[in-house]
């Protein structure tokens, strides 16, 4: 009896208000139909998160799906973004995507940008 292997299953995880709030924004968009979550190299820790709506995938990006809502993520961000919990929360006036992600292991002081220690 041989075993078999699998590669682990890498992902992201999205609470109920945060695909509300994208299912709603899809519907005002003009021809968007899915989400695309992806990081940008950017501030001084050396990654930002970055969100758009989208009609087709880019090269490269790999399909989850949330209770029907297709979302993007590049393959390559996948190991940085690995088990990160997004949300979407009000505090007072101002309305904003959370990202919880265990991967961080540092962040700059305006909060705009977080670093990861990279696997050797």
């Amino acid at each position: 009896m041989s075993l078999q292997t699998f590669e682990p299953q890498l992902g992201v995880n999205m609470s109920e208000s945060a695909v509300q709030h994208i299912r709603k924004e899809l519907e005002k968009s003009d021809g968007k139909f899915a989400f695309r979550l992806y990081l940008q190299t950017s501030g001084c820790s050396g990654y930002m998160y970055e969100t758009e709506l989208v009609d087709t995938p880019k090269e490269g990006d790999q399909e989850f799906n949330f209770d029907g809502l297709k979302v993007y993520i590049p393959h390559k961000d996948l190991p940085v973004l690995n088990g990160t919990e997004v949300d979407f929360i009000k505090v007072g006036l101002n309305s904003m995507f959370q990202f919880r992600n265990p991967n961080v292991t540092g962040e700059c002081g305006c909060g705009e940008s977080f670093s990861v220690t990279e696997e050797e």
